[in-house]
């Protein structure tokens, strides 16, 4: 929770005049309304007692918002005070922009970039790039540019292309869920873009950690499913030859030399939820 107070702290220096802060805790085992609220009354506290994932979590907050943007925020995050000024200004010049994504920095490292846009899915290896990601910021992201998908950390969504294009999809739980947002966005005719006016802090570490069993299932699990609901059906079976043929074996070997056996299940669960699931 003291992460999320500092998210809320941050907050009071927004300068945009109207705007209200929806807070979903998700999965929580006891109510902080009134720890929230006690500091932050303007907050608008949700429990879930169950743990709805990051895209049911979304979707139960979007159900209480009453505004014509969704700013989909981590709680991880430090505002800057310009930030919904920025974020929103591309939209009156773009009848047909869905979604902006402010630039992300590194919290701990301030002077370098975690996002500056995405590339498209590859749609033979079901992966992409992050923009910018661990280059030091020295302007070279500095444009307004159009990006393949918005960055689920922080991405301002009309309200109108939400109600046209439905809600996150909860099938993923957790990764993935944005891209798979986004593409049905931009599949329906609109656009998305990245703003580096807008600047927002985002507490990931630069090092990344050993994942852990339940990352390798949903990642690899929903790598998968964002390709079977987003490509056409031949290009489906080509990526399924490439997970089969290089995908899966170089993975099963890596986790086998490692020693890192509790990784071997989860990732063919991951692996066969799909032939289980029709979507």
């Amino acid at each position: 929770m003291d992460v999320t107070l500092e998210f809320l702290e941050s907050t009071r220096l927004l300068n945009y005049p109207n705007y209200e802060i929806i807070l979903v805790d998700n999965g929580a085992e006891e109510d902080q309304s009134l720890l929230v609220n006690k500091t932050f009354p303007d907050v608008q506290y949700i429990r879930s007692e169950i743990n709805l994932g990051f895209a049911g979590a979304n979707n139960l907050g979007m159900s209480h918002a009453k505004g014509d943007y969704f700013f989909i925020v981590n709680n991880d995050t430090i505002v800057t005070p310009d930030l919904l000024n920025n974020l929103i200004e591309p939209f009156g010049a773009d009848s047909v922009l869905a979604a902006v994504s402010p630039k992300i920095m590194y919290f701990d490292n301030p002077a370098i970039i975690q996002f500056a846009g995405f590339t498209k899915v590859n749609p033979i290896t079901g992966r992409n790039k992050m923009l910018g990601n661990l280059e030091e910021d020295n302007g070279q992201h500095d444009e307004v540019v159009y990006s393949s998908y918005a960055h689920g950390a922080a991405m301002l969504v009309k309200r109108s292309v939400v109600e046209e294009v439905g809600n996150f999809c909860e099938d993923y739980f957790m990764y993935y869920e944005e891209l798979d947002w986004s593409a049905r966005m931009t599949k329906a005719g609109y656009t998305i873009k990245y703003n580096p006016r807008a600047v927002i802090y985002h507490k990931d570490s630069l090092t990344i950690g050993k994942s852990n069993p339940l990352k390798t299932y949903y990642y690899i699990r929903n790598r998968i499913l964002f390709m079977r609901r987003n490509q056409p059906k031949a290009l489906v079976i080509v990526f399924f030859l490439y997970m089969a043929g290089i995908v899966i074996p170089v993975n099963l070997i890596r986790y086998i030399l490692k020693g890192d056996f509790s990784h071997i299940k989860p990732f063919l669960d991951g692996v066969f939820w799909n032939f289980k699931i029709k979507k």
